[in-house]
C-alpha cells in the first residue's frame, strides 16, 4: 500500500460535534478537501450551514443538523439524520467543548473558594458528558458494524492543568482518560477494528480565547499569551490546519495499530520544563 493510499481519508463518512467551530470547522474542510463526506453537528444550525455552503462550493460533501450533546434525544435524531444522508458513520470527532467565565479564578476578583458550582458543572456536562453521549449513540452503530473510528478532543490543560480553569482542565483530563477507558472497552467487548483516540491541541487562536491572549484593541500580546509563547519551543501559537495532519493520521489506515493514545500538537509545549 504506497503513502497516498495509507493516509487516505477519501470516502469516509465523518460525524463532527462542535463541528462548526474554529478547530473543528477547519477539520471538516481539511477532510472535505480529501474526499471526505462530512456531517456537521452544531448548536449553532446558522454557522454549521455556512460551513457546509462553504464546503460544498468548493466541491466537497457536506450536511448539517443543529444538535444540543447534551440532549440524548437530539444526538439520536442527529446520528439518524446522519446515516440517512450519508448512508454510515465511519468517524465521529467529538469536538464540542468550552469554557465558562463564572467557573474561571482570576485572583483577587475571583477565588477557587467561590466558584459557582452551576458553572462548574456546565464546563463538566459540556465538554465531559458532551463527549460520552455521542460516543454512546454513534458507537453503538460501529459496535453493530464492527469498525469505526472515534476521535475526541482533549488539551494541554489534560497534561498540565493552567492556572486560572480548574473545572476545564479537570474536564480535560477526564476526556483524556475517557478515551483509553473506551478504546479497551470497544475492543474487548465489540470489535479490534474500532480505534479511539484523542488530540491534544495546545494554544490556538479562537474566538474561545483570543482576547485572553492577545489585546483586542492592538492585537499585542496579553501577559498571559506572552508567557504561553515563552513557554511553547516553537514561538507561535498554533493554526487550525497544524491539526490536520495528525487528524488524518488517526482516521487513516496508517495508524490502524494506534488505539487509545492522546496526541499533542502543541509546538512543544509539553516538553518544555520552563528551563
Amino acid at each position: 500500500m504506497g503513502c497516498n493510499s495509507l493516509f487516505s481519508v477519501d470516502g469516509k463518512t465523518v460525524a463532527i460535534t462542535g463541528g462548526a467551530g474554529v478547530l473543528c470547522g477547519s477539520m471538516a474542510k481539511g477532510l472535505a478537501a480529501g474526499g471526505a463526506k462530512i456531517c456537521v453537528l452544531d448548536f449553532d444550525d446558522n454557522r454549521a450551514k455556512a460551513l457546509c455552503d462553504e464546503i460544498q462550493a468548493a466541491g466537497g460533501t457536506a450536511v448539517c443538523v443543529k444538535t444540543d450533546v447534551l440532549d440524548r434525544e437530539q444526538v439520536v435524531k442527529s446520528f439518524e439524520f446522519a446515516v440517512g444522508e450519508l448512508g454510515q458513520i465511519d468517524v465521529l470527532i467529538n469536538g464540542a467543548g468550552g469554557n465558562k467565565k463564572q467557573a474561571t479564578c482570576v485572583p483577587p476578583e475571583s477565588l477557587f473558594f467561590d466558584l459557582d458550582l452551576d458553572a462548574v458543572r456546565w464546563v463538566f456536562d459540556l465538554n465531559c458528558l458532551g463527549t460520552i453521549l455521542p460516543s454512546q449513540v454513534f458507537g453503538r452503530h460501529m459496535a453493530d458494524r464492527g469498525e469505526g473510528v472515534i476521535i475526541n478532543i482533549s488539551s494541554m490543560n489534560a497534561f498540565r492543568p493552567l492556572t486560572r480553569i480548574a473545572a476545564y482542565s479537570a474536564a480535560k483530563a477526564a476526556i483524556s482518560n475517557f478515551t483509553q477507558w473506551l478504546s479497551t472497552y470497544m475492543c474487548q467487548t465489540h470489535s479490534t477494528n474500532i480505534r479511539v483516540n484523542a488530540i491534544a491541541p495546545g494554544f490556538f487562536l479562537t474566538e474561545q480565547n483570543r482576547f485572553l491572549l492577545t489585546d483586542e484593541k492592538t492585537g499585542d500580546l496579553t501577559p498571559r499569551g506572552q508567557q504561553i509563547l515563552d513557554h511553547t519551543p516553537q514561538g507561535r501559537f498554533g493554526d487550525p490546519e497544524d491539526l490536520l495532519g495528525t487528524l488524518i493520521w488517526l482516521i487513516s489506515d496508517a495508524a490502524k495499530f494506534v488505539t487509545g493514545i492522546v496526541v499533542p500538537v502543541d509546538g512543544g509545549f509539553s516538553a518544555y520544563s520552563g528551563v
